[in-house]
């Protein structure tokens, strides 16, 4: 079996093993990736093309129409399979 030393004997182990100035600088890395992610956000937001309200309105009445179509769909379909369980029981 092989015996496990600390890298410095005389420490006994130190906590964190790395330098605190590696630590600070790692902070800055940090905090400079977030702000450049903050800075790409907002340019990606800025390409971002909203749609008007009239768009909206259309997307609005389309969506309503389709829906309304296939719920009556669905009715008729649930009335005839009734009717049919109905009869046959």
């Amino acid at each position: 079996m092989v015996e496990r030393r600390s890298p410095k004997p005389q420490v006994g182990g130190s906590n964190p093993s790395y330098p605190a100035i590696e630590g600070l600088s790692q902070r800055f890395v940090i905090m400079e990736k977030f702000i450049s992610y903050v800075k790409n956000a907002n340019a990606e937001l800025g390409k971002v093309i909203f749609p008007t309200k009239e768009q909206v309105r259309n997307a609005f009445f389309s969506v309503f129409i389709v829906v309304t179509v296939i719920t009556l769909f669905l009715a008729l379909v649930d009335l005839i399979m009734s009717l049919i369980l109905k009869s046959i029981l």
